[in-house]
């Protein structure tokens, strides 16, 4: 019984840890994709569906942070683990970004094909020239993203987060 125990306990940490990712996830890509999303209105001056912009906004950071879990899950990038960080990263940054990409194209697909076109006709639909101009958002975003991610998992969890969020005395 005590083993079932404590694979329960640590089956319990791994989903509270992932939930924690999640969340941190979700919080940074939610403060881009909302600045995103008023820079845009702001452009347009489109001000009348704006709680439906920032909607969007999050869930689709909910979506992309969930995306980068399961590309974390598969190992994607573990190889370049080794090299200098800043390559580590900027390659991170561009994998994932190709990840989301296809992830949009797929989505984008989908919803044409629910409104009842076929598969050819849902790919002309899609605007690929938003789509790039998307990722290389996307991209640009995941550059600190994946530098602050390596530089915590070559300092360790801990010791990162106390780096960055406590106070330190100017000895």
């Amino acid at each position: 019984m005590n083993k079932v125990n404590k694979q329960n306990s640590t089956l319990k940490q791994k989903a509270a840890h992932e939930l924690e990712e999640m969340v941190f996830i979700s919080l940074y890509l939610a403060f881009f994709f909302c600045a995103m999303a008023t820079y845009r209105m702001i452009l347009l001056n489109e001000f009348r569906d704006s709680w439906f912009n920032y909607t969007a906004a999050l869930i689709n950071a909910l979506v992309v942070a969930k995306v980068i879990l399961i590309g974390e899950y598969a190992h994607l990038g573990k190889r370049v683990e080794a090299r200098p960080l800043l390559l580590s990263a900027i390659y991170k940054s561009l994998l994932y970004g190709l990840l989301v990409f296809a992830f949009h194209l797929v989505e984008e697909a989908v919803k044409h094909l629910l409104h009842g076109e076929a598969l050819a006709g849902a790919f002309r639909q899609i605007r690929i020239d938003d789509m790039i101009g998307r990722a290389l958002v996307i991209f640009c975003t995941f550059i600190p993203f994946f530098a602050f991610r390596e530089l915590s998992r070559v300092l360790g969890e801990d010791k990162f987060r106390d780096l960055i969020l406590h106070h330190r005395s100017a000895a």
